[in-house]
Order: structure tokens, then sequence, then C-alpha cells
């Protein structure tokens, strides 16, 4: 079983606001009153219609799911998501990531990074050219 780690951002010491209004105030928006304070590339997204699957993922939020897993890194966060612990896929694992209010109008996949850190060992035989002229035993 692959170890589950929980990737927070860290905590800000004066409330958070996204242009003027606080996270509270962006949860009681419906869609249309926050279309004009996304980033264009959100709006567009959400102009154009989310997918069947987005839609799901959305109903599962909605509903009170408590164990959330998925696989749709590009699915954006929406200020009624702050709060919820949702599992990311990473590619290899689902990553327990908890949505803080900095995250809004941002992707799921940018929470679950799909490259780890590389630790390279100590070069083995035959690795280097001066590797071939030392005795094995």
């Amino acid at each position: 079983m692959a170890k589950k780690t929980q990737r927070r951002l860290p905590r800000r010491k004066e409330e958070f606001t996204y242009h003027g209004y606080k996270i509270e105030d962006l949860q009681q928006m419906g869609m249309s009153e926050l279309l004009p304070i996304m980033p264009a590339r959100i709006r567009r997204r959400v102009n154009r219609g989310l997918s069947p699957g987005h839609e799901s993922l959305l109903h599962d939020i909605r509903g009170g799911k408590e164990r959330i897993r998925t696989h749709l890194r590009d699915m954006i966060i929406l200020p009624e998501m702050v709060g919820k612990t949702i599992e990311i896929h990473n590619g290899k694992s689902f990553l327990e990531v908890e949505i803080q209010p900095e995250a809004v109008f941002h992707y799921l996949g940018e929470f679950a990074l799909t490259r780890g850190r590389v630790n390279h060992g100590s070069a083995g035989i035959g690795a280097t050219r001066s590797s071939k002229f030392v005795p094995l035993k």
C-alpha cells in the first residue's frame, strides 16, 4: 500500500480574500456571480460547460461523500470545495489533499505532483570507463 501523505498550504495570519471577497462570501455566490471574478481560462472553461465526469465529481462533493477519490486532475477548485479532503491520483497513487481557500480557481492537479525527487546512488560496475579496471574481488 502506498504511503499516504497529506498536502497542505501554509496557514495565513490574516483572513483570506479573493478580489476583496471573503471565502464565506464566495461560497454563498452562485456561478453567474462568480464568473466576473474568475480568471479568464477558468471562466472560459465554466462557460463552455463541465464534462459529465466533472459534474459527477461536483455532485459527490455537494452530496457530502466522506471519501472522494478522483483521476480528474483538470477539475477546477470551486469555493464550495474549500475544507474538503480529496484524494487525487498522481499517476501512481492517490494523494490526500485538503482544499484550502488559497487554492480557489486553481486545478486539482497542481496539488498532487506527478514527479518525485530523484536520489541517485553511487555508480556501479560498468557505469564508467574507469570501473572497467577495478578488480571484482
